[in-house]
């Protein structure tokens, strides 16, 4: 057992002396021109990891910037960071010299969405898959999905009735998966929805667990998941190739798709990315729409008013018994700006990672090849500069245009989210189902 623990001892030791000779090296490479913007790095190996995760992150954000200004180093979940807190440095990287710059993201998280997913990559590859993706986006194609996004709304908040206790955020996450669902394949087989769900919710409740393959483990539970996943995608491909049929929805974008050689997208290929469409349909849109219930129930002014444009909406839909309709849907203006006050106070996505892919300059720093570049969204979406009192949810401050690149709630450049359109219906759909349907007793929780 002692000989175990000289062991254990020895790889640590090892483990924290090639770090520090692998910072140092680093850092002498970069003050051989520019030197390496102002920070701390922490604790050997863990950086400021603990500090970031122990605390609010805006106070984390906010402590650095005031500190350091608006470029700073820092060492987070094992990698040399660097921080940008300005509009311009977030143009810079993620569209000015965003070729500069690769997204990058844990290798076990890579393994759960699969490696040939859109937003793991670059160059040609990157461009054909996003062309894809945003062809079964398009304006027509979401104006036509109106009908069926309205009655999953209805369904899913008709359940809500009977005065029981949900969690906002799961049913939230279920009728965003639904959604999800319903772009990739259209009208899909129950069997195959249900066992999609299934797995789908394994896979991602083990997304952030610690990564190991330790049977029992949530992380293991999700790699066979993902396995069962693939299995039923194939099958899913299979039956849709067997039919030749000519769909419009992601799926028959992925299989109709020939690149300048000819060549079809692998079902690998075509799996990864259903499965990173699931990824990025679902958990950040189920969290604005749960930020959406608690600023209208802590708002009691907005609320009525946006209850009094849905309602008014939701008068002359049932006179001529019609649903709602997608000219509707662009003509909610409180309601609107009431979301966009919601993207930016919430701040779902505080950063985005990326990659030096090789030694680059920003204002005489030095950012070395391999370190994390990380925008800080959050940090500009609260800057008093940009947003006044940014503390107060105030949706009349988007009566006016923000100044350019200060608010990205779905990221900027072309790794921005190409579903932003179905994002915005989506929460659109169920604010309007929610304010006309329950009342607020404004006692933490939600009435019939």
């Amino acid at each position: 057992m002692a000989g175990i623990f000289v062991y254990v001892i020895i790889f640590l030791i090892t483990l924290v002396s090639y770090r520090l000779l692998r910072k140092q090296k680093k850092e002498s490479h970069g003050t051989s021109t520019h030197q390496l913007p102002p920070g701390s790095t922490g604790w050997p190996y863990i950086g400021e990891t603990l500090q970031l995760y122990s605390q609010d992150p805006n106070v984390f954000f906010a402590a650095k910037k005031k500190r350091y200004g608006e470029i700073f180093k820092t060492h987070i979940l094992g990698c040399p960071s660097v921080m940008l807190a300005s509009p311009e440095a977030a143009r810079f990287v993620l569209v000015t010299q965003a070729h500069l710059f690769k997204p990058t993201y844990p290798k076990s998280k890579e393994r759960l969405v699969g490696p040939a997913a859109l937003f793991f990559h670059q160059e040609d590859y990157h461009t054909r898959l996003r062309k894809l993706v945003q062809a079964s986006l398009s304006i027509e194609a979401i104006r036509n999905l109106v009908p069926d996004i309205d009655a999953l709304a209805a369904s899913a908040l008709d359940s809500w009735h009977g005065g029981h206790v949900v969690n906002t955020f799961h049913e939230m996450k279920k009728f965003s998966f639904d959604v999800g669902i319903l772009l990739i394949f259209g009208r899909l087989e129950a069997r195959y929805r249900e066992e999609l769900k299934k797995n789908y919710f394994i896979v991602d409740k083990g997304y952030n667990s610690f990564p190991n393959n330790i049977p029992g483990t949530a992380y293991k539970k999700a790699l066979l998941a993902r396995k069962r996943l693939s299995k039923i995608l194939s099958d899913i491909i299979s039956e849709r190739k067997e039919k030749r049929l000519l769909e419009k929805d992601l799926l028959g974008c992925l299989l109709n798709s020939k690149d300048e050689k000819g060549e079809v997208l692998t079902d690998d290929q075509i799996a990864d990315n259903i499965i990173g469409a699931l990824f990025a349909a679902q958990d950040t849109t189920a969290s604005v729409m749960t930020w959406i219930v608690k600023y209208l129930h802590d708002n009691p002014k907005l609320l009525e008013a946006v209850k009094a444009e849905q309602k008014a909406i939701r008068r002359l839909n049932e006179e001529g018994n019609q649903p709602l309709s997608w000219s509707q849907t662009r003509n909610m203006p409180i309601t609107y700006k009431f979301i966009l006050e919601t993207l930016r106070m919430a701040s779902i996505i505080s950063f985005t990672f990326r990659e030096a892919v090789a030694d680059v300059e920003y204002k005489g720093y030095l950012i070395p090849k391999g370190w994390k570049v990380m925008p800080l969204f959050r940090n500009i979406h609260h800057n008093p500069e940009f947003f006044t009192d940014p503390q107060k949810f105030d949706p009349s401050r988007f009566e006016v245009a923000p100044k350019p690149n200060t608010f990205m709630p779905f990221g900027s450049g072309v790794h921005a989210c190409p579903g932003n359109e179905l994002a915005n219906l989506e929460m659109l759909v169920v604010t309007h189902h929610l304010v006309s349907k329950f009342r607020y007793c404004f006692e933490n929780h939600i009435c019939q």
